[in-house]
């Protein structure tokens, strides 16, 4: 670590046993933005659903019940792009059934002297 730098530290909270995992059935995803911009797609739908996220969340992840109204069959479409490379799918994290998992996150800054929690809020 030198100073100067950003770091994101994130940490797992559990009911369970304290193994998480990715579960097998995932609603959230974002945009890659390392991914070639000239992938051709030939599925107009999975177009018109790249538009869509495009112009809608932009940098931001989102959940496939924001986009069931637009596009209310969309899974076909969706999974064509994250199999492109397009859109990268975030499975929640589980532990043992019936416990609860959350993630938490702060991202910190290294001044010379000193360290900055740049993501501390009022709720948080």
């Amino acid at each position: 670590m030198d100073e100067g730098e950003l770091f994101a530290i994130e940490t797992f909270g559990t009911t369970g046993k304290g193994t998480v995992y990715e579960a097998p059935d995932c609603s959230h995803y974002m945009k890659n933005f390392d991914a070639p911009a000239d992938i051709p797609l030939r599925n107009p739908k999975a177009k018109a659903l790249l538009a869509e996220i495009n112009s809608r969340f932009g940098t931001l992840a989102w959940c496939r019940r924001w986009i069931e109204e637009p596009f209310p069959r969309h899974i076909g479409a969706l999974k064509q792009l994250v199999e492109a490379g397009i859109i990268d799918a975030y499975p929640p994290l589980s532990d043992v059934e019936g416990s609860y998992v959350a993630q938490y996150e702060h991202t910190i800054f290294l001044h010379p002297t000193r360290k900055e929690v740049i993501s501390r809020g009022d709720d948080y």
